[in-house]
């Protein structure tokens, strides 16, 4: 059986950039975990001493903190800036974007719409930017039951589908006098969704490695899963089973933006032994 690997996938600029401030700083504790990916933050309290807390409350004698990747609410950065903590901001750039856009944008009188997961750490930061109520949606069904004003500026999670923004966009044009769209869909994600899109649609069956809970991950299973019936979301090679391989001659690999090349490689490492 062939193996083959998506012409894009893995970590992204803003990951790499997270995990190397994490590396250096080092006996650091990170507010919610740094990435999206279970196994990676383990290796990093293995051999950094970078611990993970899941809320302020918890922050104690906390002298190191360091900002995850996804950033966190204006208002709870702003206390940490006050504190004696030492703080390091890893969020990524394109998250910050969109909060800087947002802040301005609201300030400027538009309402805020937002293409995201409400619950996702990501845009609960976004839209805590707002100077104005913003509205959070996951799809553009659910625009249909909010009110739209007659100005409104438009950004989406980084992580989303472009196709599903467009709609978004679609929606709002006609109902609003002036719709400002900013498209803060992160590059690397363009590039990763095309390329499981093309790689899905030659293989026979298809493993997508990333951290259950990551966004990212979870769009690019959805993409394979629809030109590739047989095709699984796992976190680590300990998940694989012997027969999604059975009469398989085309193996496809992907991975979520915050999944280290170890583990994709362990991943494929096991392929190779229970295929032989």
């Amino acid at each position: 059986m062939e193996i083959r690997k998506a012409k894009s996938y893995g970590f992204c600029f803003g990951v790499k950039r997270a995990i190397k401030i994490a590396e250096e700083l080092k006996n650091a504790t990170t507010i919610g975990p740094l990435i999206h990916n279970n196994e990676e933050i383990n290796r990093l309290k293995r051999d950094f001493n970078v611990n993970t807390i899941n809320s302020f409350e918890e922050l104690g004698s906390v002298k190191k903190a360091i900002i995850r990747t996804h950033g966190i609410e204006k208002q709870n950065l702003e206390k940490l800036k006050q504190s004696d903590i030492e703080l390091v901001d890893a969020t990524c750039p394109y998250v910050t974007s969109p909060q800087k856009i947002v802040e301005s944008m609201s300030n400027d009188g538009y309402q805020i719409v937002i293409f995201g997961d409400e619950k996702h750490p990501e845009v609960k930061g976004v839209r805590s930017y707002s100077t104005t109520t913003p509205i959070v949606v996951g799809s553009v069904e659910e625009l249909k039951y909010k009110k739209i004003k007659r100005k409104v500026a438009v950004v989406a999670q980084t992580t989303k589908k472009v196709s599903e923004f467009q709609k978004v966009i679609d929606y709002l044009t006609p109902i609003s006098r002036e719709v400002r769209v900013f498209n803060t869909i992160c590059n690397a994600t363009f590039e990763n969704q095309d390329a499981v899109r093309e790689l899905s649609s030659e293989a026979d069956v298809m493993i997508i490695i990333g951290g259950k809970n990551s966004s990212n991950t979870k769009e690019l299973y959805n993409i394979s899963k629809t030109n590739c019936l047989s095709s699984y979301h796992i976190e680590n090679e300990k998940e694989l089973d012997k027969k999604w391989f059975l009469n398989k001659n085309l193996c496809g690999i992907s991975a979520g933006a915050s999944t280290p090349d170890w583990i994709i490689n362990s991943v494929i490492s096991k392929i190779k032994e229970i295929c032989v």
